[in-house]
């Protein structure tokens, strides 16, 4: 389900992320797992994505991959006016300033033995900034993500509840000005009361911060609510792309709508349009021929296994990786 990731901007848009054929390959119980294979897409400077899909479907890969934090096996990504994929060490140092992840587990991503005010800035020490740069900057991003610097600054992981330790996490991102934030189920691990104050924060740092987002996350509602665009992925591929409001409300993808009927039926435009998903994903080590998501499909047919779909326009603004869609082809 590969797919140009030209066709996914808006007019006049230029990208400031594009990943272009991306796979990601590696070994493991004695096969090859694909576990991104051929997707391309686009973000533009300012706007949000939203990637959502079933665990195992490769979102969080794509994401590590587009930051060079795990190996790419091919395809290209390039940010801004950088290839990612062809930069040495050298290049990388520079353009991890500029690209910031934020990761699942908050606690877990802090370094135990370290206060607060030296977690947020130990990517300014690796640049080389003063210790008097590093503290001004500290209490700067702290007071941003909603902490007090005098009370926070000495506390350490531990000593923090899973929403506070996200919000350092957070900061920890933005202390060194980047320009792109991937958010990897960054609220997943959160409460609900807490994963609302999260999400607004970060509507609000992308807004005081100029930020571009790519938000990983398997809870529909939450990609809803804060995304521009929303990217579907199934078992390593892509199979929808669109804005938030018509993908939701008309899905042109099966597995869209499958995804959308098992949220609770308060939550959902539309209803249940559909029989239920049947089966388990299939494994990455040998996934199925043409289309993925077949072996799962109520509309499939004998092309489904013969041929790959691609992205294909739906509607505007939505495309499509499907031979039979839901909303017919434009």
């Amino acid at each position: 389900m590969a797919g140009s990731g030209t066709a996914h901007l808006r007019p006049a848009d230029q990208p400031l992320l594009s990943v272009e054929d991306l796979h990601v390959r590696f070994t493991a119980g004695g096969g090859v797992v694909q576990a991104v294979s051929g997707i391309s897409f686009d973000v533009v400077r300012g706007e949000t994505l939203g990637v959502v899909g079933e665990s195992g479907c490769g979102k969080s890969t794509a994401g590590r991959a587009v930051l060079r934090l795990g190996e790419v096996s091919g395809g290209k990504v390039r940010f801004a006016d950088t290839d990612v994929t062809d930069a040495d060490s050298k290049q990388l140092i520079g353009l991890r300033r500029r690209m910031q992840m934020i990761f699942q587990d908050p606690v877990g991503s802090l370094n135990p033995r370290r206060p607060v005010r030296e977690l947020v800035v130990e990517g300014l020490k690796a640049a080389g900034a003063s210790k008097a740069d590093r503290d001004e900057r500290a209490r700067v991003v702290l007071d941003s993500v909603g902490l007090d610097y005098d009370r926070f600054a000495d506390r350490l992981p531990r000593q923090l509840s899973g929403g506070q330790a996200q919000r350092v996490a957070i900061a920890r991102a933005l202390a060194v000005d980047p320009e792109l934030i991937v958010c990897d189920e960054a609220v997943s691990a959160l409460d609900v009361s807490v994963q609302a104050q999260i999400l607004n924060l970060l509507e609000d740092i992308k807004k005081q911060f100029d930020l571009t987002v790519v938000f990983i996350a398997h809870d529909l509602g939450v990609v809803k609510t804060i995304s521009d665009r929303v990217m579907v992925m199934y078992l390593g591929t892509v199979a929808e792309i669109g804005e938030p409001e018509p993908l939701y409300a008309t899905p042109a993808h099966p597995y869209t709508r499958a995804l959308l009927d098992s949220v609770p039926r308060g939550e959902v435009e539309g209803g249940f349009a559909g029989p239920a998903l049947a089966g388990d994903i299939p494994s990455p080590l040998n996934p199925p021929s043409g289309c993925r998501f077949r072996t799962r499909c109520p509309l499939a047919q004998d092309k489904c296994a013969e041929e790959e779909p691609q992205l294909r326009q739906a509607t505007t603004g939505q495309y499509v990786a499907c031979h039979f869609p839901l909303v017919p082809a434009a």
